[in-house]
């Protein structure tokens, strides 16, 4: 099983849930109060992951990472985004150096 899969199908079942009775399934009921509401709780799922580095908490990071992920996904259901667009845009970087890659945006930017 690879690190894809597993992103792929968290994303399917966000997808398939996004149809579910709203008292019943914390996705829909996420997806229901909005991209705002979305947004806000991958924040807040950010802000603990980076709270749980900062404590050198590998335990609570890697659980703080598995929230924030999760989160991300439905937030690109959300905004009807693939994640295959986004595993696309990855491997389109891949190999090119950060910093150029950076650069480059900022040229098409500017």
């Amino acid at each position: 099983m690879t690190t894809n899969d597993t992103l792929e199908r968290l994303y399917n079942t966000v997808l398939e849930r996004r149809k579910a009775d709203p008292e019943k399934s914390y996705i829909a009921k996420r997806l229901q109060q909005g991209t705002a509401k979305i947004a806000q709780k991958v924040g807040e799922e950010a802000v603990e992951t980076i709270i749980a580095a900062m404590a050198k908490d590998k335990k609570e990071l890697i659980g703080e990472s598995a929230d924030l992920i999760f989160h991300w996904l439905m937030l690109l259901v959300d905004a009807g985004v693939p994640l295959s667009d986004v595993m696309k845009e990855l491997e389109r970087r891949e190999g090119i150096s950060g910093l150029d890659e950076k650069a480059n945006r900022k040229l098409k930017e500017g």
